[in-house]
């Protein structure tokens, strides 16, 4: 089956209060749980800010230069993930749409390549 990457970006959300992350958070547990009974759960979490980015890393003469915080300046930062395996588009929207409505903000679904297209 396809996996997919369904996402938001952090700058898609408002601040929150540590109380409406919890009640974010416990919104959320039913539609994650139905996705561990489903089977198609691969991986999730949702704690991704500016605030946890450790390093960057890119190819330099005679090897790595890794630094720390983000490679460049930007507004933009992955705020959460899941990955999923299902059949096909049609599902993974599905989640997507569960996950959106629970959390109240957009996410994004991406479609890793399938083997011999990238995938390593």
């Amino acid at each position: 089956m396809p996996e997919y990457l369904i996402s938001f970006n952090d700058e898609w959300v408002p601040e929150h209060t540590e109380e409406q992350i919890g009640t974010k958070s416990a919104a959320v547990r039913p539609v994650i749980d139905e996705m561990i009974a489903e089977g198609v759960l691969i991986f999730s979490n949702g704690g991704l800010d500016r605030s946890t980015v450790v390093c960057s890393a890119e190819s330099g003469e005679g090897g790595p230069i890794v630094t720390d915080g983000p490679y460049v300046e930007t507004k933009e930062h992955l705020g959460g993930f899941a990955v999923v395996d299902v059949p096909d588009d049609d599902t993974a929207r599905y989640w997507a749409g569960r996950l959106a409505t629970a959390l109240e903000w957009p996410q994004e679904v991406h479609r890793f390549r399938g083997p011999g297209r990238g995938r390593y």
